[in-house]
């Protein structure tokens, strides 16, 4: 049996190419959290305190802020105290914390969008019956149902994951505990946990999308048929907001897996002078081809 040392810290190392760079980027993560705290806050303390605003929308942004609290203090504070005071280690029960809390409350958001999204079709497509559909148990059951999946999903990872043994390195080549930065350091088989990631980190983005699709499709046709235009405004509106954010939350990667593969062979072939060489020659080439077989046969 072989003397491994088990490893009770890590180090994460940030990010990469950083050097001299640290009080700017200090500044800003600062600023952003700084920002994102005040917001949350703000419109949490607004929603709870105004009863014009207990509605099912408010319910779910409530839920969503907390999320988003949640999910910018899993790893800025850490973040910033290594930028500031150069402390990069963390205990194990800490990385724990980051890996869990990281995959539940990115999770959580992309279900609540789903959730969302559904409610905006009930009040759209059905404003006679949304009070119904939309009540208080019902309000309550989705979002807890998002929260319980997400904790679920999130104890299958984190399990899978700090099953493993660590006893390489412990520099964690990233600037929070995750699971593919850490799978690097494992010295077992890391096939099974690598697998799952993948499945499972794939599979809930992309139901929440299609599981979202349907309800846009019949929010639009909806809008479409509204004669009012005033009705056609107020409805559209209600959905922007809502749009907007889930654009941004999976805007990067369809950019990452369907924009930049597209775009790089034209980025890299516009400017790469032998690429621009070989096309000049190729087109010198097949008009030279052409006259001569315009010749032969005419």
């Amino acid at each position: 049996m072989s003397n491994h040392t088990v490893i009770l810290e890590f180090i994460l190392l940030g990010i990469p190419d950083t050097e001299g760079l640290q009080n700017i980027l200090f500044v800003v993560f600062l600023s952003f959290h700084l920002l994102t705290l005040t917001g949350n806050l703000l419109i949490l303390a607004a929603v709870i305190s105004d009863a014009c605003l207990h509605t099912p929308m408010s319910w779910f942004l409530c839920n969503l802020l907390v999320v988003d609290l949640g999910f910018s203090s899993i790893s800025t504070p850490k973040f910033l105290a290594n930028l500031w005071a150069g402390i990069h280690t963390i205990s194990l029960g800490g990385c724990t914390c980051q890996v869990f809390f990281y995959h539940f409350l990115g999770s959580t958001k992309c279900l609540l969008y789903t959730v969302m999204a559904y409610d905006r079709y009930a009040a759209i497509c059905h404003p006679l019956w949304y009070s119904i559909i939309m009540n208080r148990k019902v309000c309550a059951l989705l979002a807890a149902g998002t929260w319980f999946t997400s904790s679920f999903h999130a104890t299958i990872l984190t399990s899978l994951t700090f099953t493993l043994p660590y006893c390489r390195s412990n520099e964690v080549d990233y600037f929070l505990c995750d699971i593919f930065p850490l799978v690097k350091l494992a010295c077992a088989d890391t096939y099974i946990i690598e697998t799952v990631s993948f499945t499972n980190i794939g599979v809930v983005p992309m139901a929440c999308f299609f599981l979202m699709l349907p309800s846009y499709v019949r929010i639009s046709i909806s809008i479409l048929k509204m004669q009012s235009a005033e009705s056609w405004w107020k409805a559209a509106s209600t959905c922007t907001s809502h749009l907007t954010v889930v654009c941004f939350f999976f805007g990067p990667c369809i950019f990452c897996n369907v924009i930049t593969p597209m775009l790089n062979p034209l980025i890299y072939t516009l400017r790469n002078k032998e690429v621009q060489s070989f096309q000049n020659y190729n087109t010198q080439t097949n008009e030279h081809r052409q006259c001569r077989v315009k010749g032969f046969f005419f």
